[in-house]
């Protein structure tokens, strides 16, 4: 009976070891889970914070801004503006601004008046 009891106790012993050490890792896993949980907000917090900042320097106040400072570049006047169809003398101008190659200011008036 006394190896019996003492066998048990040993078994208890045992058992409550496992449960402290067992609590112990929770504990720790669950600081650092809301650690990362504060670093996701963190992130979130500049992400925004970001796409804030993009959208601010996308402004068209701000590229019109540059274009005329930086660039010299103006506002063309409505006489000087012309409406291009794919079907008018203009061919290869509408293709090339449809395929996405535009260029400086420049080159595009340069090859509108190559093609009139």
């Amino acid at each position: 009976m006394i190896k019996l009891n003492g066998a048990l106790a040993l078994l208890l012993v045992v058992c409550a070891l496992a449960l402290v050490t067992a609590q112990h890792k929770g504990r720790r896993l669950f600081a650092e889970l809301a650690q990362e949980q504060d670093a996701a907000r963190q992130i979130e917090v500049e992400w925004g914070q970001l796409q804030l900042e993009q959208s601010t320097w996308a402004m068209h106040a701000r590229i019109e801004k540059i274009a005329s400072s930086r660039l010299q570049m103006r506002v063309p006047t409505s006489k000087r503006i012309r409406l291009v169809s794919g079907d008018s003398g203009y061919q290869g101008v509408a293709e090339a601004a449809g395929a996405g190659r535009r260029g400086t200011a420049q080159e595009v008036a340069a090859r509108g008046r190559i093609k009139r």
